[in-house]
């Protein structure tokens, strides 16, 4: 399979929220001709300003680009996407190829990749490591799984817009590592909210505390920035919760399934989905403000920083 460079294919972008619009502008800094859709079409205008071109509708999008890119939401988002009469496995030329970022079960990835082989369209699931500012400076992990040849084909598009990238096995291990990646992602925040606010209730200053605990070895590169943020109680999105929680919900499924037990992946996705109730929006480092709240101490240190 011949390597997919800018100047050898089209690319098409479905899905231009916070991470597709960075992913995509990347592609287009990067010299890939692309056409971009997305139900608000005025995300995809704005991506496509400079260089780009606006597709109406997915099977306009699917019969253009030779190669399909996709930053989904979940699921469902990419099952109305790719399957049924109007969805890019049925509009697509024979010999695409699709990349899909979403963030979804590892058996949609499987079906996804079965259904396109039956059309003669080759999937690899593209799974995203990394927050928005990691997209824009084209520095994210991506885990793949699927053809080592297409695996291979499509390293130039990766190098776009990654530091890194890891083929996994056969379909679905792609989304399967983000899982893993995610289990240990969404934990460890709820591990350093609790470990906070215990230092805050035995006495500790917030600000130092967060200062200190950035520069240990303890805290993961992932969760380094969070704690700058959090000390000003910036919970502005980077990754929204709405996003954690339904990746806790991914894992969770595929624990049951496997019929092993994650008692602390279990508490974690509670204490999420208390703080989702109330604010669905903000960042997933929004639980420590939650375990705060639990603790009492939350107005003690936001009349601290207002003051």
């Amino acid at each position: 399979m011949k390597l997919l460079t800018a100047d050898n294919v089209e690319l098409g972008f479905i899905g231009l929220g916070n991470m597709g619009s960075r992913i995509a502008q990347r592609l287009l800094d990067h010299g890939y001709p692309l056409v971009a859709y997305d139900r608000d079409i005025a995300k995809a205008e704005a991506v496509a300003a400079k260089r780009g071109s606006v597709a109406r509708n997915i099977p306009e999008l699917a019969r253009a680009a030779d190669v399909i890119l996709s930053c989904l939401s979940d699921d469902e988002a990419v099952q109305r996407v790719y399957i049924g009469p109007a969805g890019v496995l049925a509009k697509a030329r024979r010999g695409t190829v699709v990349l899909e970022m979403s963030t979804i079960s590892p058996e949609s990835s499987r079906e996804l990749h079965r259904l396109g082989a039956e059309s003669g369209i080759d999937v690899l699931d593209v799974a995203i490591s990394g927050s928005t500012p990691a997209a824009e400076q084209g520095i994210l992990t991506l885990l793949a799984g699927g053809s080592q040849d297409l695996f291979r084909a499509a390293e130039p598009i990766f190098q776009a817009i990654a530091k890194q990238y890891f083929l996994l096995g056969g379909s679905g291990s792609g989304t399967t590592m983000k899982l893993v990646v995610n289990t240990l992602l969404g934990v460890g925040m709820q591990a350093i909210a609790e470990a906070v606010v215990l230092g805050e209730t035995v006495g500790l200053n917030r600000e130092r505390l967060l200062e200190v605990l950035s520069k240990t070895a303890v805290i993961a590169p992932a969760h380094v920035g969070k704690l700058a943020r959090v000390a000003i109680n910036d919970y502005t999105p980077q990754f929204p919760l709405r996003l954690m929680n339904k990746d806790f919900q991914l894992i969770l499924k595929a624990a049951a399934e496997a019929h092993i037990p994650l008692p602390a992946t279990e508490a974690a996705s509670r204490v999420n989905s208390e703080e989702l109730a109330h604010h669905d929006e903000d960042d997933f480092s929004a639980v420590l403000r939650r375990m705060e709240e639990v603790a009492g101490i939350a107005d003690r240190h936001s009349a601290s920083i207002a003051s």
